[in-house]
């Protein structure tokens, strides 16, 4: 290793003694600069990084209302409901404790967006009662 002006150079570096003491100080920084620019362009952007391929599954907590006038093999739900969790043919709804049920959806304007309905024996059955949270999403 040979020492001048401050810096080492060992043998096996590629420039000789001439050219490391005529290029300067400011010379190296500013050639440093351009390549972090240079691999900072290849590197993707973090969206695109923590992107997920594939559809998600959307699903919201709601309120189960018991309604006797309603088919037991039917779940009556918002349509803005049924947007947001994505229904197409089928709606699951999901009861903490209980089994995951699978229903056929009917869109009524009537009901509010937070909650849903469907038939009372058939709840009582599973051991759901009036006014209980659950997850629905679509299926």
């Amino acid at each position: 290793m040979c020492f001048e002006e401050g810096k080492i150079i060992s043998p096996s570096n590629e420039f000789d003694h001439a050219e490391v003491s005529a290029l300067g100080e400011g010379e190296e920084k500013s050639q440093k600069k351009r390549d972090i620019k240079q691999l900072v362009a290849v590197i993707p952007p973090a969206s695109q990084l923590m992107h997920k391929e594939g559809s998600k599954v959307r699903e919201k907590r709601i309120r189960v209302r018991l309604k006797d006038n309603i088919p037991p093999e039917e779940l009556h739900l918002s349509p803005s409901l049924a947007k947001f969790v994505g229904v197409k043919e089928r709606v699951e709804l999901s009861v903490p404790g209980k089994k995951r049920m699978s229903f056929k959806p009917v869109l009524n304007e009537s009901i509010p967006q937070n909650e849903v309905w469907v038939n009372t024996e058939l709840m009582r059955e599973k051991g759901v009662a009036d006014n209980s949270l659950a997850t629905v999403r679509g299926a």
